[in-house]
């Protein structure tokens, strides 16, 4: 239950169209949804703005099931991360509605247009081995109602593909920047413009690299100004900051 629901509840109840016996059925499962092997969290889009996401991983196909079988009747989007295409095929069972995003290992249920800002966001990838990262921003971006601009392949090695996109970045709200490796590209990109940028650090790399640590230090000792950082891999992290960034 969002803000808007919740007023137009108590509306109801005060206009007589609604009996307190019924507003109180609808109340009892107002911000907890007890299912055995989760306790899904129904009070946090009318708490933070945002609904509850799924992490799938750990999770068996069954749970990640349920869950969305309960979420499915809740009137707003749905977002589920880490997941795989096995957890995929057992949610179409009981939710035709439901996308796989391969790309991202994400599955989005859109049940309702979010209020988009006329902002972007630019998500944009230092190489194409990013990709995966990338994808799990952007899909957490657009399902929470933000117009995504995605900016592949542009890392340090050949920055003058950076700069052939420069305008278009400049203009966006707040930036995505995902790299691995040396993890530099968000300083860059942070000398560069006006705006914040959130860099995701990810495991690609070779054996210095350390799975991301690499990347991760240098981002975090960016000597950039308005650079945050997230955590390796973090993507929906990433996403779900720029989000709320934009909608400011």
């Amino acid at each position: 239950m969002n803000q808007d629901e919740l007023l137009r509840l108590l509306e109801e109840v005060k206009n007589g169209r609604l009996e307190t016996d019924e507003a109180m059925r609808m109340l009892k499962e107002f911000t907890i949804k007890d299912i055995g092997f989760a306790q899904l969290d129904t009070h946090r889009a009318l708490r933070t703005g945002y609904p509850e996401v799924i992490f799938g991983q750990g999770k068996t196909p069954g749970q990640v099931r349920e869950i969305i079988r309960y979420m499915d009747t809740l009137n707003h989007n749905i977002l589920a991360t880490r997941v795989t295409e096995e957890m995929f095929r057992a949610v179409q069972e009981i939710c035709p509605a439901a996308v796989y995003h391969p790309a991202a290992r994400a599955i989005t249920v859109r049940k309702t247009e979010m209020k988009s800002p006329d902002t972007f966001i630019a998500v944009i990838a230092a190489g194409t081995s990013d990709l995966p990262v990338v994808e799990e921003a952007a899909v957490t971006a657009e399902i929470f109602g933000n117009r995504v601009e995605r900016i592949i392949d542009v890392g340090v090695a050949g920055i003058h593909r950076l700069y052939d996109k420069i305008a278009l970045i400049r203009e966006a709200r707040v930036s995505i920047v995902v790299a691995g490796m040396e993890g530099a590209l968000p300083s860059i990109v942070g000398g560069l413009v006006d705006k914040p940028v959130i860099a995701v650090p990810t495991s690609v790399g070779y054996g210095a690299n350390f799975g991301g640590l690499s990347a991760l230090l240098g981002m975090l000792t960016s000597c950039a100004s308005g650079v945050c950082v997230v955590n390796i891999d973090n993507g929906f992290g990433a996403g779900f900051l720029a989000s709320m960034i934009n909608k400011l």
